[in-house]
């Protein structure tokens, strides 16, 4: 063990010694079991005589906090209550973060795990191709050598060519090798463009309702987000400032609504950027699960003046904790988010970068998406029959063709939805409001994700969700 004391005052080694090894048992960065260096060695590293830790060690030993085995060594005693609150960092209370940072919500915490969870935009662990991603991961850390220096910033050269291809074929993103970085997922990519195209002060526009985490990332570096309401056909074009420096959509999928951007407003969008030298983010979070319908061109295809940045992630198609994204930029934005990707954090994993290429250029990616998308189908369709059976004229479907939920608003005369989601949750079903996605007062209803439950806990799930609809009974008060 690399054990840390710090002895600076004369005539007083043994008692910091002391107190310093007590302090770390007590607040647990020495556990019940672990060994302590042997005295002879820890002197030597402190530069200060044996008997000094000895004597320390003694102390702490005669109080019940350390244990000698004969033969083994010298051991932190079994029983020792510890308390890790006591490392705590000082309270810093003369630091204050910038008021932009002040007004944002601190994350979720992670949701209780709920026996029928319909949580949104999270994909089924248990589908992941497990055994040919352990087989790269593991033949990339074997087969590595040691270099000087770090890997580029803007990912491996070989998975950015490979998602180049991935996208061209898929999505039919226009985009070489040189036009990808790979980020750590989406929301880093968000962050790198406002980071480039930004100034504080700047007006962004985002759906309204949209996506929380993208405006709070522009609002962090100081911009200003502005909610833009969105139709049946998707964000109003008509309705965006001429002001605003950027816009943030999501197209394919309207998040968390689920209607796709009809081409006519597409269009519309294209030709309002280019009129108003506006960037336009194109947020393609999960394009691939597309179940209905002839596939939509993304923005970044029908876009003739490099107006576009084009934002992808594989969170939903393999792992969130893969922290896997990526973006696609016009050539002149290109240096500047490289530069700030190298101030960001220097580099990607570069081992699970290039097991991703593997599994671009073996075909596995593409027919494990084939493959999770007849899982997703089959829930899906499950989902809209049990609403159907169970929640009837309650909730209004939002129309959908893609993606891994589905929105719904509350007929009038239901109860609220904060109300429904409590009574959800005491009866063992996670399900997602709307609420928190509105910037301003919107129409309540909740969003059912059906990425991660079984196809067979569906209906049973949608039912106790039909009984959390259902107002309570009246309580009746005795007669006097």
């Amino acid at each position: 063990m690399d054990l840390h004391v710090s002895l600076d005052r004369r005539g007083r080694l043994a008692a910091d010694a002391y107190r310093q090894l007590r302090e770390a048992i007590l607040d647990g960065r020495l556990r019940a079991g672990e060994r302590l260096p042997a005295t002879r060695e820890l002197a030597r590293r402190l530069d200060v005589s044996r008997n000094t830790v000895l004597h320390a060690y003694q102390r702490l030993a005669a109080e019940g906090f350390l244990k000698g085995r004969a033969g083994a060594g010298t051991y932190v005693a079994e029983g020792v209550r510890a308390d890790a609150r006591g490392r705590r960092a000082p309270a810093g209370a003369a630091l204050r973060p910038r008021p932009s940072w002040r007004s944002l919500p601190a994350p979720p915490a992670p949701p209780a795990a709920l026996p029928y969870d319909f949580q949104v935009g999270a994909p089924d662990p248990a589908l992941f191709p497990w055994d040919a991603w352990r087989w790269r991961v593991s033949r990339q850390l074997r087969g590595r050598r040691a270099r000087a220096g770090y890997p580029p910033p803007e990912g491996d050269p070989g998975a950015r060519a490979a998602m180049a291809r991935h996208l061209g074929v898929a999505r039919s993103v226009r985009a070489g090798a040189d036009d990808v970085i790979l980020t750590s997922g989406a929301q880093q990519a968000l962050d790198l463009v406002g980071r480039v195209l930004l100034a504080p002060g700047d007006r962004v526009a985002v759906e309204d309702p949209g996506y929380p985490p993208a405006r709070a990332a522009f609002e962090a570096l100081g911009a200003r987000a502005v909610p833009v309401p969105v139709d049946a056909e998707g964000l109003v074009v008509d309705a965006l400032p001429a002001d605003v420096r950027l816009v943030h959509v999501t197209p394919s999928h309207q998040f968390p609504l689920g209607m796709p951007m009809s081409l006519r407003r597409r269009q519309a969008l294209l030709a309002w950027s280019e009129r108003t030298g506006a960037a336009i983010v194109e947020d393609d979070y999960d394009s691939e699960f597309r179940f209905d319908g002839r596939p939509l061109e993304p923005l970044q295809a029908l876009d003739r003046q490099g107006r576009v940045v084009y934002v992808g992630s594989l969170s939903k198609v393999l792992l969130p904790t893969l922290r896997l994204g990526l973006l696609v930029a016009p050539a002149s934005l290109v240096p500047a988010l490289r530069a700030a990707k190298a101030l960001s954090d220097s580099h990607g994993p570069l081992e699970l970068q290039r097991a991703l290429a593997e599994l671009v250029d073996d075909g596995l990616l593409a027919r494990h998406v084939r493959r999770v998308l007849r899982v997703y189908r089959e829930r899906r369709d499950r989902l809209a029959a049990a609403v159907a059976r169970h929640l009837g004229d309650r909730v209004i479907a939002l129309p959908a063709s893609a993606g891994l939920h589905r929105s719904f608003h509350l007929a009038g005369g239901c109860a609220d939805e904060a109300e429904v989601v409590r009574r959800a949750q005491a009866l063992g079903v996670a399900v997602q409001p709307l609420a928190p996605y509105h910037a301003r007062p919107g129409r309540p209803g909740f969003a059912l994700g059906y990425g991660v439950i079984p196809a067979d806990r569906i209906d049973e799930g949608i039912r106790r969700l039909a009984a959390a609809l259902e107002p309570p009974p009246a309580v009746r008060r005795p007669r006097r």
